[in-house]
């Protein structure tokens, strides 16, 4: 079997695009848009958790407890509607979306203590997990016949690059701007308002069908000859997920108890110099056969790690940004090499079940792992418990480089 570039899909037949008053190539673009822009809401309260905490009192346990209801909320709604938009057509799906997370800012907005938090947290997750799984597949719809790989790369930069802008520009609202639990949430409202009115333009790509109830049961399966290939993924992809739920859930806290770093800026740069630098591997990486981006991702993971680990341990403010990098490079190549594996392995009628796996896969060890950190921090302290968690993503890592290395020797021995 081949080792194709990491942005390779097999064949797709765009579907018959309805004419309307936006072109193809502006959907494109307004898509994309959306994709950004869910994901600069899913990371904008990260540099307020600071804030809330002051402000409320709470401890390190109830807010990763709020982190992680997201991420369940997210996961329910990938598993449940992301095939919805097949039978009822991308718009309502979408419109719906739009609403669910218009009302998560309004919520945010009110917020006065953590019950109205939480609240605002799932429907959140809920509609970002319906957006992200529609979105993905509108920009199939819409990807240019000139550029096959186009979908597929934006659909692995995008959201990273949202998750980046959204830290950083919260950070800075949240330092600068007027209202700091407030204003950053009525932004995103104006812009999810004006989103609605762009949905409202877009071309149609599908029409009803049937079977719109039944596709709501969730549904996960791995096909046999499949199984092997996913259990040598699965370290890579939770060290990934596990890597960036931590700087999510408790980067900006370690930037202002171990550094000293209280600027709510710095804390959202915490998680953009990971995102950022995990998008622009996203892109770089596209060409590179997947084999070689999994491997060398696992080793910018295990590397990285382990220097902001040392960053950490011996507070030293640059080797942490550094180790940050790294392994946020490694990041957004493991992305890359899992789904684009993945979508190289797995034939059209097994991709939704198999990439639905994937994601609870990752979705889980992006938030088990922030919970039981929030319960440790409380009792056994911030930096051990940040000092153990690098340790253990650094450990998946390693595997994930062991096992590569197993499955290259084992595919060239029938040739020797």
């Amino acid at each position: 079997m081949s080792d194709t570039s990491a942005a390779t899909v097999s064949q797709h037949i765009p579907p018959k695009v309805r004419s309307g008053p936006m072109s193809r190539g502006l959907a494109f673009a307004v898509v994309t848009m959306m994709l950004v822009v869910f994901s600069v809401a899913a990371s904008a309260p990260s540099p307020l958790y600071v804030v809330y905490q002051k402000e409320w009192g709470f401890t390190s346990t109830t807010l990763t407890v709020v982190f992680a209801v997201y991420v369940v909320g997210m996961l329910l709604s990938m598993l449940m509607v992301g095939g919805l938009s097949d039978h009822v057509g991308r718009r309502p799906v979408l419109f719906a979306a739009i609403v669910v997370e218009i009302a998560a800012m309004a919520l945010f907005i009110a917020a006065g203590d953590v019950a109205v938090l939480v609240i605002a947290r799932i429907a959140q997750g809920v509609a970002t997990g319906a957006a992200m799984t529609t979105l993905g597949a509108t920009l199939v719809d819409f990807n240019p016949q000139h550029a096959p790989t186009r979908a597929g790369v934006v659909n692995g930069s995008a959201p990273v690059a949202g998750i980046a802008l959204g830290a950083l520009g919260a950070g800075a609202l949240v330092q600068y701007g007027p209202a700091p639990t407030k204003f950053v949430y009525e932004l995103l409202l104006g812009v999810l308002v004006i989103a609605m009115l762009l949905v409202a333009a877009m071309p149609k790509t599908s029409g009803f069908r049937p079977g719109a109830h039944a596709s709501l049961a969730p549904r996960l399966g791995v096909p046999t000859r499949l199984r092997v290939d996913l259990l040598a993924l699965a370290p890579v992809l939770m060290a990934s997920f596990a890597l960036l739920g931590l700087y999510l859930s408790l980067g900006p806290s370690v930037a202002a108890s171990t550094f000293g770093l209280t600027n709510h800026l710095i804390g959202g740069l915490v998680v953009s110099l990971l995102a950022a630098a995990g998008s622009v591997a996203t892109f770089v990486l596209r060409t590179w056969p997947v084999g070689r981006v999994r491997a060398v991702s696992a080793g910018l993971l295990v590397g990285g790690t382990v220097l902001t680990l040392i960053g950490v341990a011996v507070t030293t403010v640059a080797l942490a940004g550094v180790g940050t990098v790294i392994a946020g490079i490694g990041f957004g190549g493991a992305s890359l090499a899992v789904f684009g594996t993945l979508a190289r392995l797995a034939a059209p009628e097994e991709r939704g079940e198999l990439f639905a796996l994937a994601y609870v896969v990752g979705y889980l060890a992006f938030s088990i792992p922030s919970v039981v950190a929030g319960f440790a921090a409380t009792s056994a302290g911030l930096r051990p418990t940040t000092v153990v968690y690098a340790i253990v993503v650094a450990a998946l890592s390693a595997s994930a480089l062991a096992l590569h290395a197993m499955q290259s020797r084992t595919r060239r021995r029938p040739a020797q």
